[in-house]
């Protein structure tokens, strides 16, 4: 697991009254709670689903860094691809939430720390050298960009290399960064980014055929490029043909928030397992259709994940 990890901070208050100073809720604090999220994400799904999973990434010389590294450690993810660096900070984001006695907290804002400053050649460099002695140890390496600055086109180059030489599966959740993740084995993209990468609304079916087709050749994908499509599931290209893969019926969505980290976790997971990428996309439907039901970045269990397919047949 190679990208932008992020420390999700929650800030839980219930409201008490009005602000004198300005028309804003006051809150009394309740509760603050810290999960792993970015690139970290698609790690603990992993992990929740049975598999083996390394984190490899920047975090600032802070406390918030060594935070996020507990809660991998915690979670079973191994954290020893992770770098620390003093230029840079940890990305937090605090999320400021108000109960107001419904069944999740509803979010009132929220702040972000961070920089978008791409990594330096040494930084690069130390990040390469680990994923070259562990690559062999790995069956695929998935990239999750979250526009953090990890995340290079000489970078990805170079891990791109790495897998070839290695024979390691590349997959990547690219988030509108097209052209940096071509030549890989599997990338998957929601609707919107395909939408303003290809310049042309997106509707129907065979008009997410035409756009799944057109991404795969354009990028040189070499086995799989899935578009999420949230209720309607998603379109997949390979071996020249597409196919849609329904999402489950859902009736009670409330945050769609890591629902795209839980699909390519289970994605690659299931490609690993040696499953056919239309069985793969299928099980990442459901795996996200468990996730949307949560408030936050959920990890679905694969006792839940049988009970989905189950209830769906």
């Amino acid at each position: 697991m190679i990208g932008d990890v992020i420390l999700d901070e929650y800030i839980t208050g219930r409201v008490t009254r009005m602000s004198r100073e300005a028309p804003v809720p006051v809150l009394e604090l309740e509760s603050k709670r810290y999960i792993a999220g970015g690139a970290a994400n698609p790690a603990a799904n992993i992990v929740s689903l049975g598999g083996c999973a390394i984190q490899v990434g920047v975090v600032g010389e802070d406390a918030p860094g060594e935070r996020l590294k507990r809660i991998l450690a915690e979670q079973g993810i191994d954290a020893s691809g992770i770098i620390s660096r003093a230029d840079r900070p940890t990305t937090v984001k605090t999320r400021i939430l108000a109960q107001m006695g419904l069944r999740f907290p509803q979010q009132v804002t929220r702040i972000d720390t961070l920089t978008r400053r791409p990594i330096d050649d040494d930084t690069e460099n130390l990040l390469v050298d680990f994923a070259s002695g562990r690559l062999e140890d790995v069956d695929a390496v998935l990239l999750s960009h979250y526009h953090g600055g990890l995340l290079t086109p000489s970078f990805v180059q170079r891990i791109r290399d790495l897998g070839a030489a290695f024979g390691v599966m590349l997959t990547a959740d690219v988030q509108g960064n097209f052209d940096t993740f071509s030549d890989l084995d599997i990338i998957k993209c929601n609707a919107d980014d395909a939408q303003r990468y290809l310049n042309r609304d997106l509707a129907t079916d065979d008009e997410f055929s035409r756009a799944a087709l057109q991404l795969h050749n354009h990028l040189g994908v070499r086995r799989g490029t899935i578009i999420t499509r949230g209720a309607r599931g998603a379109t997949l290209a390979a071996d020249g043909d597409t196919v849609h893969c329904p999402a489950p019926s859902v009736s009670d969505v409330f945050d769609t928030v890591g629902a795209g980290d839980t699909a390519i976790a289970t994605l690659t997971l299931a490609l690993v397992a040696g499953l056919a990428a239309s069985d793969a996309a299928r099980l990442a439907n459901h795996a996200s259709g468990i996730v949307v039901r949560y408030f936050g970045n959920y990890t679905p269990t694969p006792a839940e994940l049988i009970s989905s397919i189950d209830g769906d047949l």
